[in-house]
């Protein structure tokens, strides 16, 4: 079977190898308590299978570290996105890009954007948006 990358499987897939080592260490660490008597193989066998539990379980908090899909990072990410012009932009200004607020610069060729007004993102340049206006 082959797993296409960014699908579920192929992310799974992923999560169980890196959580690989810390089992493995996990039932060599009960394997030992086992063989020096300090544990029984049943209370053994019942953490082990809590652990692979609470592994499993947690995959959903820990989705989102595991997908790559060839996603872009920092501000390279905004590209295309789409926000909000917090001031007139006659050529520069701010934009709210969801949480965060950015220095905005209007492209070439463009009317200026008034303040409200949805823009979206062409390029970055450094750390400033060049933005268009979304019609």
């Amino acid at each position: 079977m082959k797993l296409r990358p960014g699908s579920n499987a192929a992310v799974f897939a992923r999560y169980l190898l890196f959580q690989l080592p810390g089992c493995v260490v996990a039932a060599a660490v009960l394997a030992g308590l086992v063989h020096w008597g300090h544990l029984s193989p049943t209370v053994a066998y019942a953490l082990f299978g809590i652990w692979v539990v609470a592994e499993i379980a947690l995959f959903p908090v820990f989705r989102i570290g595991y997908e790559t899909g060839g996603a872009r990072a920092g501000a390279e990410a905004l590209v295309g996105a789409m926000g909000v012009a917090l001031e007139d932009l006659d050529p520069e200004g701010y934009v709210r890009m969801g949480a965060e607020r950015w220095r905005a610069v209007v492209a070439g060729g463009c009317a200026p954007v008034a303040a409200g007004a949805k823009v979206r993102v062409r390029e970055v340049r450094q750390l400033t948006l060049v933005v268009e206006p979304a019609d």
